[in-house]
This record gives C-alpha cells, structure tokens and sequence, in this order.
C-alpha cells in the first residue's frame, strides 16, 4: 500500500512537472503582459512537432531537439506578436480570446493537412526509458528526467524573471507604456521578448509532453484547459505558483485515476474549484 501511494505520488508529480513547463509560459504573458493568449498550446504543439520531424525524418538526437523546439515556438510567436498580438494590447479581453482562438483553429488545420491525425510516434534514446529502482519503489527514468527538468527551469525562471531588471521592465511597461518609456524603457522590444520566452517555454513543454501525453492535431485544445487550470489556481504571473498549482493538479489527477476511477479526470476540476473558493486570486496571485 505504501509503495503504490508512493508511486502514485511520484507519478502525479512528474506529470505536474509537465503541467508547469507547458503552463509557465502563459502565467508569464497573462499575468505580467494582460495579454488572453488562448493560442499558447498552438504554440506547445508546435514544438512538439518540431521535435518529432527532427527525430524522425532527420535522425536528430532527442536532446538536441529540444533548444529547437524553443527557438521555433519563440520565433514564430515573435512573428505573430509583431503582426497581430501588438494590435489588441490595449483591446477588450473578447477581442484577444477572438483572436487567438482563432490562430488555435488555424493550427490545428495546418497541423491536420500536415501530418495528418494519428499519434506521432517518438523515439527516445535507450538511457531515457525502463525504470530505475529506489528503496524498493520503481521509477520510469523518462518521469524522473521530466521532475529535474522541470525544477531547474523553475529556478532559472524565479531568479531570471522574477528577480532581475528585466521583470521590473515588464510590469512597468504593462502599468504605464508612457511612463515606460519616459524612463528609457524600449515597451516594443520587451513586449516581444517576453512573449517570445513564454512560447518558447510552451514549445519546449510540447517537446517534452510527447512521450507522456502523445501527440496529434488535437493537442492545441485538449491541453489549454489544464494550461489555463493551473495558470488560474497558481495566481496570475506568478511562477512560483504555477509550480505549486501544477504540482497539486498533478498529484490530485493521478490519485483520483487511481483511487477514485469512478471520478476519473474529474477530480482535478473539484481540486480547482474548492482552492478558488479559498483563494479565489490563485494561490500566490494578488489580483
């Protein structure tokens, strides 16, 4: 019994790793820039499949996909920041939701007519598959690869965004654009790079979802709603929350298949549901 619930936790962990990294990204443009981003899994469906085409067609290693899979997220959403997003900074909250929903439509034909509807297959390199055993508990090497990854973006992200004059940048170009720029601030160039680190981040969580969650068309919409879930429950732009939020959903998603399978996937919305009524600002949000 002991063991199970042990691995039920770890499971539940590592799958709130994945939450983090495919989720962080939008906390970073929602909650600093004001900015409804609803296509934000387009991108992380895009690094997916960056990811496999350079696998399977080009023989890439897996590692090496994955900067990849960030720079093509990150350009592309540079592209469209430039072109769409800037116009509607400053529009109504529908205006935003409209677009973007819009580009998720887009991706997900685009992707359709390109690769077609079935599951991507993925081929991971031999240290990164089995299981290792630890105390008597088994653990799937991919999982434990996804818990170091995900903290160590975690900490990079806390000490890059959230402590240094780059983030204080941000938050003044949202609070006051003419302020900003008063002070020397360039508004336009800081807008698109924190749009590009937070697609960016997405495109390297779709890398990284394949091999746990698979990958087809569908992807852009199927995962929005846990993206938005834990964005929502961790409090808007903060990233320490993101990782809380994930982390919680994570756990509560893997013991309610396990233990409650009656409940199923539902379990994680009654999770989000009982912490907004506590915290309706999200766990570490202040507005």
């Amino acid at each position: 019994m002991l063991v199970s619930l042990f691995g039920v936790v770890f499971d539940g962990f590592a799958y709130g790793m994945l939450l983090f990294v495919l989720s962080v990204g939008l906390s970073v443009t929602l909650g600093m820039m004001n900015f409804v981003n609803l296509a934000h899994c387009s991108f992380a469906m895009l690094g997916g499949y960056v990811a496999v085409s350079l696998m399977n067609s080009l023989g890439w290693p897996f590692f090496a996909t994955l900067p990849v899979a960030f720079v093509a997220a990150a350009a592309v959403s540079v592209a469209l920041e430039r072109t769409l997003y800037r116009r509607l900074y400053r529009a109504s909250d529908l205006d935003q939701c409209l677009l973007t929903i819009g580009i998720v439509f887009v991706s997900i034909a685009a992707a359709a007519y390109v690769f077609g509807t079935i599951q991507q297959p993925v081929q991971l390199p031999g240290y990164l598959r089995g299981s290792v055993e630890l105390l008597g508990i088994r653990f799937a090497v991919y999982r434990l690869f996804l818990v170091g990854a995900g903290l160590a973006i975690a900490l990079v992200l806390v000490t890059s965004v959230e402590l240094t004059r780059f983030g204080a940048r941000v938050r003044a170009a949202v609070d006051n654009q003419r302020m900003a720029r008063g002070l020397g601030i360039n508004v336009e160039a800081t807008f698109a790079i924190t749009f590009a680190l937070g697609s960016g981040l997405a495109g390297l969580g779709g890398a990284l979802a394949i091999e746990i969650v698979g990958l087809d068309p569908g992807f852009a919409f199927a995962y929005l709603i846990y993206v938005l879930i834990v964005v929502s429950v961790g409090g808007l732009g903060s990233i320490r929350g993101s990782l809380v939020a994930a982390i919680l959903l994570g756990i509560s998603d893997s013991a309610g298949k396990y233990y409650v399978p009656q409940l199923g996937a539902f379990l994680i919305y009654l999770v989000m549901v009982g912490l907004l009524m506590w915290r309706p600002a999200g766990l570490f949000g202040k507005r």
